[in-house]
C-alpha cells in the first residue's frame, strides 16, 4: 500500500530488514534489489531502495508529479559505468533501452520496479508506489543520463535515472507471487497502469497536489549540517557585497527553472537589494514566447526572515501577465506565505532549502564543491 510503513525487526542485522520478506528472493541489502539476474537480463521484479540521506547522490521524489530521480550504484572512481557488485546500472541501463521498445520488449524485458523508503524507527521502510522507467514529459536523454562526479580528483560517471509513479494505491499480492513465479508479468491481477504502460507506454502518474502551502522556517531552511554549511559557504562569499548575489540568486533560479532566457540584473536598489529582470520561454522551439519575471534577491542570515516589506516591493514591480521570483539564503515568514496564496500573487519564492537542493540535483553536493562555483562563476571585481 503506497505510504504504507513496513516494520523490521530488531535484532541488529540485516535479517531485521522486511523487505526481503516482503518480496522474497530479492534480498536485504542495497539500495538495488532484484529476483533473477541484470547480467542475463532475466529480472522478473526489481526494488530500489533510497535512504534520502546521501547527500552526493541526492534520490528525490516530486509527490506532486509522481516523478522519482533515482541515482545508479557506481560511487567510486576506478570502475567502469556499469562495472559494479550488484549491476544496478545494467539494469537501468536495459530497462530504460527496452522502455522504448515494443510491446513485447516492455512487457518482457522491463520489470515492475517498487520503491521503497528508509524510515523509522531501525529498518522500517515505506512503500512509495509501483514505477514506470521514464516520464510522460521526459526525452529519452532526461530519463536516464550518465553524469560525472569528482572525488578526491578523480572523475567518473553514473547514472541518474527518471521514473514516473504509477496511479496505484495497492500493488496487488497475487500478482506480486505471479511475477516473482516467472509468469507474465501482464497476468495474475496485473495492476491495469501497469499493462497500459507496458502495452502503449502511456504512463498514469500518481499526482499528489500539496494541501500545506505553509511551510514553516524550520521546513525552509537544510536540516542537515552539510546543506547548513552549503548555505553559509553562499552568505560567507558575498559577506560585506550582499548586492552581488543577485548574479548568484539568477543562477540558482535557472537551476529551478531551466527555461528561463535571457536576464539583466540592473543597477543597485535604494533598499541595498539589486534586481533582475527576465523572460520565461515558452512554446516550440520554432515559435517560443516569451513571459517577463522581476527577481529580487535577500542574501539574508537564517534567522533574519523575508518579510512583508520585501515582498510587497516586488509584486509593486510586477505587470499584468508578468510574474515574480524572491530568492532567499534565509525564509520567508508565516504573514508573506499566507498572504501571497490567499491574494493568488504570481510570485514564486525560493528559500534556503530550495537553493540547496537545487545545487545538489546540479552535482554541487558539498561546501567545497559550491565554493569552487561561487569563485568560477561569480569572481569578486576587488
Amino acid at each position: 500500500m503506497v505510504d504504507a510503513v513496513y516494520a523490521g525487526g530488531s535484532l541488529g542485522h540485516s535479517g531485521d530488514d522486511p523487505i526481503g520478506k516482503l518480496l522474497p528472493g530479492t534480498g536485504n541489502q542495497g539500495g538495488f534489489r532484484y529476483a533473477g539476474s541484470p547480467v542475463k537480463g532475466t529480472v522478473r521484479l526489481a526494488v530500489l531502495y533510497t535512504s534520502s540521506g546521501a547527500v552526493d547522490w541526492p534520490d528525490h521524489l516530486d509527490t506532486e508529479t509522481g516523478t522519482f530521480t533515482y541515482y545508479g550504484d557506481n560511487r567510486t572512481p576506478g570502475k567502469g559505468l556499469h562495472d559494479t557488485p550488484r549491476k544496478g546500472n545494467v539494469l537501468l541501463r536495459d530497462a530504460f533501452a527496452l522502455s522504448h521498445g515494443s510491446a513485447q520488449e516492455r512487457a518482457s524485458g522491463v520489470p515492475p520496479f517498487l520503491l521503497f523508503e528508509k524510515t523509522a524507527p531501525g529498518r522500517a521502510v515505506r512503500f512509495r508506489g509501483l514505477l514506470a522507467p521514464g516520464g510522460p514529459t521526459l526525452a529519452p536523454d532526461d530519463e536516464l543520463s550518465a553524469i560525472w562526479r569528482t572525488t578526491g580528483a578523480q572523475r567518473f560517471q553514473n547514472y541518474r535515472s527518471r521514473f514516473t509513479v504509477l496511479d496505484q494505491a495497492r500493488v496487488p499480492r497475487a500478482w506480486i507471487r505471479h511475477v516473482l513465479a516467472g509468469g507474465n508479468p501482464l497476468e495474475g491481477d496485473c495492476p491495469e497502469v501497469w499493462r497500459t504502460w507496458a502495452e502503449s507506454r502511456v504512463y498514469r502518474p500518481l499526482l499528489a497536489p500539496a494541501t500545506t502551502v505553509i511551510r514553516s522556517a524550520a521546513q525552509q531552511l537544510p536540516d542537515d549540517r552539510v546543506g547548513q554549511a552549503i548555505l553559509a559557504e553562499i552568505r560567507e562569499y558575498f559577506r560585506g557585497r550582499e548586492t552581488d548575489f543577485e548574479a548568484c540568486a539568477v543562477a540558482i533560479w535557472r537551476l529551478i527553472a531551466p527555461a528561463t532566457g535571457t536576464v539583466d540584473v540592473t543597477r543597485p536598489s535604494r533598499d541595498g537589494g539589486r534586481d533582475a529582470v527576465g523572460s520565461y520561454v515558452l512554446g516550440p522551439p520554432a515559435a517560443p514566447i516569451s513571459i517577463d519575471f522581476a527577481l529580487e534577491a535577500k542574501c539574508y542570515e537564517p534567522d533574519n526572515s523575508v518579510g512583508v516589506r520585501e515582498v510587497s516591493r516586488l509584486i509593486s514591480r510586477i505587470r499584468h501577465r508578468n510574474f515574480g521570483v524572491l530568492v532567499t539564503t534565509s525564509h520567508f515568514n508565516r504573514q508573506v506565505q499566507s498572504e501571497l496564496h490567499e491574494d493568488g500573487h504570481p510570485i514564486a519564492i525560493v528559500c534556503g532549502r530550495d537553493i540547496t537542493d537545487a545545487l545538489r540535483q546540479h552535482g554541487r553536493t558539498t561546501p567545497a564543491a559550491v565554493r569552487d562555483w561561487l569563485r568560477q562563476s561569480f569572481p569578486r571585481t576587488q
